[in-house]
């Protein structure tokens, strides 16, 4: 790896001052001189950086929406150390660009940080020329698999498909109707249904095309962090803040911002966005400026927030704000004719990513699609897709969905097994006793429901079923549930 950096380190010098602009780096180092130091180095060079000082507050900033081009990664941090950390991106980001910082070399890490997907290893104290070397490598080769992508067929963006039902056609003519205004559009449905293809549609429709399109989920995202992301902070206003950062809101300028799962948006940021919302401007944390901006805002939820603003969990005021367009998104399962056509792009831009040679889904596969009900959605149907495409083979699947369809006879079955043995015994079983019976089935088909619908993520379950992290996995304990 050095005698490489070596070879081309000529060359790293020449370009060092033309790298490529609005490329955004995120630093993860629990030493705050570092952070400060890569931040001011980097920012200089031309990139846009994000810092996080370890990898429990990085991991929030990707699951909220952050999305940098690249990653600089120290391994020796608390907590969550920078192998964890690695191998947690990759549970939900394959490829994104990560480089290792260590002040310790050691050969077992350097192993095992490459066999986790990390493009390259820095040991501290690095030259410069290292640094730059590693991010030029890295853009090159992004560019040109951008390049490689670019010119896989239309088909293989879901995107162009996910319109082809009836019910999204009639969604897509409200949609064209409303994308040059700058009304807000609140969207509706469950998880994985493609909110996140409706909202970007809005954004592409519209005037704004060519201003950015910025995310932000509100549910993976504590809210001191939220916050911060969403209109940013002055230097000094916490611990950790070494310089000024603009928020999602400034940065959106002019274009749309996403913000995904507002449900999830505690009261105190509800008040705050009903401000933004009526005045277009806000401050940034630690700050007394007010800072104007011009953004279209579309939000998008699983819950009812008119049963939130019921239950007081959601502001009435804000709910109307936002409620100005309101699009219903139905689940997969009730726009099955989409089902194929999304197999076909999914197969598509899959074989194209990792290389694997084409692939036609076999009769057997597609009937069995046609019969199950997709409590995941288009996500659910990406996944298994993704899977057939990796192993080369569909027998893993056609065997999932064998067992879930005995899974849900079983259940059936369990049920009316217990209505039989109460009927039999009637009279012997005290009435509370039924009442205990039943609840206790109920609740177990409930909570598997809820799991497969968010593909075992315990946390949102919990969220879905309004208990605690704790009282879902003893639940999931007592009922014997495993995940498939």
């Amino acid at each position: 790896m050095a005698a490489r950096r070596n070879r081309s380190r000529a060359e790293t010098k020449g370009s060092r001052a033309t790298a490529t602009p609005r490329r955004r780096i995120l630093i993860v180092d629990d030493a705050e001189g570092i952070r400060t130091y890569l931040a001011h180095l980097l920012e200089a060079k031309g990139y846009d950086v994000d810092t996080a000082e370890d990898g429990r507050a990085a991991l929030a900033l990707l699951e909220g929406g952050a999305a940098p081009d690249a990653i600089l990664l120290d391994i020796m941090m608390p907590g969550i150390d920078g192998i964890e950390t690695l191998r947690r991106i990759r549970q939900f980001n394959l490829d994104l660009p990560v480089v290792m910082l260590s002040v310790i070399g050691r050969a077992s890490s350097i192993v095992e940080s490459m066999q986790l997907g990390a493009v390259d290893y820095l040991n501290k104290p690095f030259e410069e020329e290292d640094l730059d070397f590693a991010l030029a490598a890295i853009f090159e080769h992004a560019d040109r698999h951008a390049k490689a992508n670019a010119e896989v067929s239309d088909v293989a963006d879901p995107e162009n498909v996910a319109w082809s039902s009836d019910a999204m056609r009639e969604i897509k003519e409200v949609l064209e109707q409303v994308a040059d205004t700058d009304v807000t559009v609140l969207i509706q449905g469950e998880s994985g249904c493609g909110k996140e293809i409706v909202a970007r549609a809005v954004h592409q429709w519209s005037a704004r095309r060519n201003k950015k399109f910025v995310k932000v989920n509100c549910a993976a995202l504590p809210e001191e962090l939220l916050e911060s992301e969403l209109f940013g902070y002055e230097k000094g206003a916490f611990t950790g803040a070494n310089s000024r950062k603009p928020g999602r809101f400034e940065i959106a300028h002019k274009g749309t911002v996403f913000l995904d799962e507002i449900g999830e948006m505690s009261p105190g940021l509800q008040a705050k966005m009903l401000q933004v919302l009526q005045d277009r401007e806000f401050t940034r944390l630690g700050g007394n400026k007010d800072i104007k901006v011009d953004v279209r805002v579309v939000c998008a939820t699983h819950r009812s927030l008119l049963e939130m603003v019921e239950d007081g969990d959601f502001r009435e005021d804000l709910y109307f704000r936002l409620n100005v367009v309101n699009i219903a998104i139905p689940p997969l399962r009730e726009r099955r004719e989409e089902i194929e056509g999304l197999c076909e792009s999914f197969l598509a831009r899959y074989s194209a990513r990792y290389r694997r040679p084409p692939h036609t889904l076999s009769l057997e596969v597609l009937q069995a699609f046609e019969r199950y009900d997709f409590p995941g959605n288009i996500r659910e149907l990406e996944n298994m897709i993704k899977r057939i495409v990796v192993l080369e083979s569909e027998i893993s699947i056609l065997a999932d969905l064998e067992r879930k369809k005995v899974g849900e006879i079983a259940g059936r079955s369990a049920l009316q097994t217990l209505l039989e043995e109460i009927e039999e015994t009637a009279g012997d079983i005290p009435l509370r006793e039924v009442g205990r019976k039943m609840a206790l089935q109920v609740e177990r088909e409930t909570i598997e429901r809820i799991l497969m619908r968010t593909s075992w993520n315990r946390k949102q379950a919990a969220k879905l079923l309004n208990v605690s992290y704790k009282t879902l996995l003893q639940k999931i304990r007592e009922c014997g549930l495993q995940a498939e």
